[in-house]
């Protein structure tokens, strides 16, 4: 059974970081996707980074390019996100995922298999 625990979220003020984990059982990363995806209250969720065949490539999203980091520690098998220079509009839920479909944009939901359950960021 497969499961995708994230850590780390909690409140912050503007301007300041936060680092997100995501750490699986019964999986290994491998050269999966693993994406962060984000939802806020009433938007829809939208891919913020990924990292890509093992940790070769990132991908950013424009909102958070500059301010947000991901990578992938192997021997720990956990990809983070590092989140800086935080914004009130970063407050969201924040889901990691991780599937082994290639082909399609990085930040399409139906190309990751495995889903956590969240952890939310608010900064105010």
């Amino acid at each position: 059974h497969v499961q995708l625990v994230e850590s780390g979220g909690g409140s912050v003020q503007a301007g300041g970081s936060l680092s997100l984990s995501c750490t699986p059982s019964g999986y290994t990363f491998s050269s999966d996707r693993v994406a962060w995806f984000r939802q806020a209250p009433g938007k829809e969720r939208e891919g913020v980074a990924a990292i890509l065949f093992g940790g070769i490539l990132t991908s950013i999203a424009d909102s958070v390019k500059g301010r947000f980091t991901i990578s992938k520690d192997n021997a720990k098998n956990t990809v983070y996100l590092q989140m800086d220079s935080l914004k009130a509009e970063d407050t969201a839920m924040y889901y990691c995922a991780s599937g082994s479909m290639y082909g399609c944009d990085w930040n399409k939901e139906y190309a990751y298999s495995y889903w956590g359950r969240g952890t939310q960021v608010t900064v105010s």
